[in-house]
């Protein structure tokens, strides 16, 4: 057995494969264990990195510092990627107050982390550690490290920082959640409060009695409305039909109307008279309801539609086929004309079957194109995010060049592809269990290389006062923000608590703590408030982690 002591003693790339993956594995055997409750999940793999570090694992300098390089921007591009769409309509009116709100949390960390520092006597390379371990955020971490490496000073020491304070920074959001629920939540904050649906789809029937509008193209009916409207089918003289933009509205048609809920007013004022069926209710029998039309979901999978808009297409006037809605990352958007196409969207075809038929064609509908990642946007894109990260910035008044890093560059390269590949006809479409394995990888290799370079002084500092300092302001960085703001949100804004909660999970990018907030709160909130505010929260942590060291250090 003597060859296997050799192997993992003697250092190679060989030897480093085996420690890393070893590490990685067992790590996330152990994320899976719950203790109380609370899992570490992938974040155990830190841990299993820092303890094979103090036992005296190691493995080449290079090798560690090229895996975990390449982990750290696997990951936070692939992340860029996936929340890209989510980080641009998070600016969007619905969104703006709870990324406010997300905002503030994070301005309360930076402000309390450079207190402390001069407080407590710590080095602000080490209290910025704490900060990413107070807020769950690795990709921080790296930002800083790489932004130590470009000042010539020592990177590893936020690595110990983030370590000792992470374990308080899972649980410190969720003891915040109870003691905000203690103190000002009555039960029936707890009960189901549905979300606004003023944005999503909505269909109504409408019966035409405005003389304005007789006679008129539906084209025409656009170009004098402000409202955003498809007619998906018209009823006349009994025959139901798919109406071309040409189509001319005659007193008494009838129009299925698809919306948004904001809208219906407006559209009574223009057809003439809104009628009492409920068009959104489930069970709805569309098939006996067309008798002649059908109705289809068909996936986007043919590359050249990719980015193009929907009158580009003109599928009502060549196959009189009509698109009501579609699907994209489980979103129902309204199929409005110059709405851009992506790679991997839904639609909703209403029309004959044999016109239905020649459209699934031309749109692709293929399921296996969409299991076959482009890996050659992830692997340009990751270029594209190094080269931004490589630029320097003169700022007047600082020693070095601002640079994004290899953490910043790659996760602003990957929102830009997430949200406008597609218009470039760039299919950036990954299903959502390959960005998962692609994040996972990339976090894993990452977090086995810090924890194996931090753990030689892990357990040294820990059990020194510093290290019980570093505990202390850790907590203290996670449960006062989320604790002003919170508070501050639910009495003065009234805002509900399930939004509220998600929203301060989201802001500490702690997905521990919102799945203690969703077996509580019944209701989607806060899983949409933590999907609203997560895409901004992320990028600002590593964006200030950076600005922090070039200011301050």
């Amino acid at each position: 057995m003597e060859w296997i002591s050799e192997l993992l003693q003697e250092q190679s790339a060989l030897q480093a494969a085996i420690v890393l993956s070893l590490i990685s594995g067992i790590g996330l055997g152990l994320g899976k264990i719950r203790f109380w409750g609370i899992s570490l999940g992938i974040t155990f793999v830190f841990f299993t990195g820092i303890f094979a570090g103090h036992l005296g694992v190691s493995v080449q300098a290079d090798v560690l510092n090229y895996v975990e390089t390449f982990g750290l921007v696997l990951f936070v591009y692939s992340l860029g990627l996936q929340v890209g769409p989510g980080f641009f309509n998070s600016f969007q009116k619905s969104g703006i107050r709870l990324n406010a709100l997300a905002f503030a949390v994070i301005v309360l960390g930076t402000g309390l982390t450079l207190i402390f520092s001069k407080l407590f006597h710590v080095d602000l390379p080490n209290m910025i550690g704490v900060l990413c371990g107070a807020t769950t955020n690795t990709p921080a971490l790296g930002a800083a490290q790489q932004t130590l490496k470009q000042l010539g000073l020592e990177s590893s020491s936020p690595a110990l920082g983030c370590a000792v304070a992470y374990p308080l920074g899972v649980v410190g959001v969720t003891l915040a959640i109870l003691l905000i629920r203690k103190i000002w939540i009555k039960d029936n904050d707890l009960q189901k409060i549905e979300n606004s649906k003023k944005d999503e789809t909505f269909i109504a029937e409408f019966q035409v009695h405005n003389p304005g509008i007789f006679n008129k193209t539906i084209k025409e009916i656009a170009q004098i409305s402000h409202s955003k409207f498809i007619i998906s089918r018209l009823w006349r003289e009994g025959i139901v039909s798919i109406p071309t933009s040409e189509k001319k509205i005659l007193p008494n048609d009838r129009l299925l109307v698809v919306t948004s809920e904001n809208e219906i007013t407006k559209l009574t004022v223009l057809f003439g008279e809104q009628e009492l069926t409920d068009w959104n209710k489930k069970g709805i029998d569309w098939t006996t309801l067309d008798q002649q039309l059908t109705s289809l979901d068909v996936l986007i999978t043919r590359p050249e539609i990719n980015g193009k808009k929907i009158d580009s297409l003109r599928l009502r006037n060549k196959f009189g086929v009509n698109i009501s809605h579609l699907f994209r990352s489980g979103v129902k958007l309204l199929a409005t004309p110059d709405l851009v196409l992506q790679f991997g969207d839904r639609v909703n075809l209403v029309g004959e079957a044999s016109a239905i038929n020649k459209v699934e064609n031309v749109l692709g509908n293929v399921v296996k194109n969409l299991n076959e990642p482009n890996l050659v946007v992830v692997f340009i894109g990751m270029v594209f995010g190094l080269l931004l990260g490589a630029i320097p910035f003169y700022i007047p008044g600082m020693s070095v060049p601002l640079k994004l890093g290899i953490a910043g560059g790659p996760i602003i390269i990957g929102l830009l592809m997430g949200k406008f590949g597609p218009r470039l006809h760039l299919i950036t479409y990954t299903t959502a269990s390959a960005n998962l394995m692609l994040r996972a990888l990339g976090l894993t290799l990452y977090l086995a290389c810090l924890g194996l370079d931090a753990g030689p002084k892990f357990f040294e500092t820990v059990f020194q006062p510093e290290g019980i300092l570093w505990i202390l302001s850790g907590f203290l960085l996670t449960i006062i923000p989320v604790l002003i703001v919170g508070a501050f949100s639910h009495q003065i804004l009234k805002i509900d608590f399930g939004s509220i909660a998600g929203m301060l999970c989201g802001s500490m990018a702690n997905p521990m703590s919102l799945e203690y907030v969703n077996s509580i709160i019944e209701g989607d909130n806060p899983s949409v408030s933590y999907a609203t505010v997560y895409p901004l929260s992320m990028f600002l942590r590593v964006i200030i982690a950076q600005l922090l060291l070039l200011f301050f250090s």
